[in-house]
């Protein structure tokens, strides 16, 4: 099933996709009205869902309707980094020393938007895309194995990992850069792991303007989608609704030779086999100025202290 978050009456309202139409889930299954309920119910509810579905008529048409983020903010909106090989070479020839464990970073939950958000760059002058896997949090998941980890899953669904590279280097932790508003589009919506079958199959592509960026498979994943959830789970709990981004492939514009940020009016579209595809343009910055950036102000700081020694 494709499950989604619309607007009616400028209300958050969720639903199942059937045909050219969106089903309201509330209509089927009343005690549900938020996705991360309805994550949290489990397969069972699920289940329930789809056997009611076979009698039910959409109210709302696909086309035209205001999608929204299918997940309501989370608990956690979690990224890993260079998790695939190709885009680890892409690292080393930007000085980015492999990582010897997995690399997890916070995505703000205020970068998250619905998957046909415009993107205001804001002030960042290296603005980035990539096209990632993500993982939606259905059972609570503590201490879980590889093994027990699919148990855990309520959905996957596409991801575009903004990113102001600039910012994202400004510091030892990729948080802000990676955290502007509207910077983490997901969607159009989240597709029940019954339709996705092995995630680690999965065609990922970018295209900017048309022209194809990234074209990898999650085959490729250094660590899948299983050990992620147990590395994660092993440090703190997580629970349902919490969104995981998989790491990206290679083809971002900040390892391109030369570099090729993307700007405004440019298109992404970044797809993934079975989950459908984000799709951002680039618009005009809000932003009333470029603040005046003092890099190794730490660093002068210490040596002026020094001197006073």
């Amino acid at each position: 099933m494709k499950l989604v978050r619309y607007e009616v009456d400028s209300e958050p309202v969720i639903g199942v996709v059937s045909g050219d139409g969106i089903i309201r889930i509330a209509d089927l299954l009343p005690e549900f009205t938020e996705m991360q309920q309805l994550a949290a119910a489990g397969p069972e509810a699920l289940d329930r869902l789809r056997d009611r579905m076979v009698s039910a008529q959409p109210t709302v048409a696909l086309e035209g309707a205001k999608l929204l983020a299918p997940m309501e903010r989370p608990r956690n909106f979690l990224a890993i980094g260079m998790n695939y090989l190709e885009h680890c070479k892409e690292g080393v020839r930007l000085g980015v020393v492999p990582p010897e464990h997995q690399v997890w970073f916070n995505k703000s939950t205020i970068s998250l938007s619905p998957y046909n958000v415009d993107i205001d760059p804001g002030v960042t002058r290296m603005l980035d895309y990539e096209v990632e896997l993500g993982v939606a949090i259905g059972k609570k998941a503590r201490y879980v194995s590889k093994e027990e980890a699919p148990a855990h899953v309520f959905g996957y669904f596409v991801a575009n990992d903004v990113s102001a590279r600039d910012w994202q280097l400004h510091s030892q932790t990729w948080f802000i850069g990676k955290s502007f508003e509207n910077f983490g589009p997901i969607g159009p919506w989240i597709v029940t792991p019954d339709e996705v079958g092995d995630p680690h199959t999965l065609g990922v592509r970018t295209y900017v303007n048309g022209e194809l960026r990234q074209n990898s498979n999650t085959e490729q994943l250094i660590h899948n989608v299983w050990e992620m959830i147990e590395y994660v789970s092993t440090a703190y709990t997580l629970e349902p609704g919490d969104l995981l981004l998989t790491g990206t492939p290679e083809g971002v514009g900040h390892a391109m030779i030369p570099q090729a940020h993307i700007g405004v009016g440019d298109f992404i579209r970044c797809e993934i086999d079975k989950l459908g595809a984000t799709e951002n343009k680039v618009v005009p910055s809000t932003a009333p100025r470029y603040p005046e950036l003092e890099p190794h102000k730490i660093a002068r700081a210490l040596a002026e202290a020094e001197e006073c020694v």
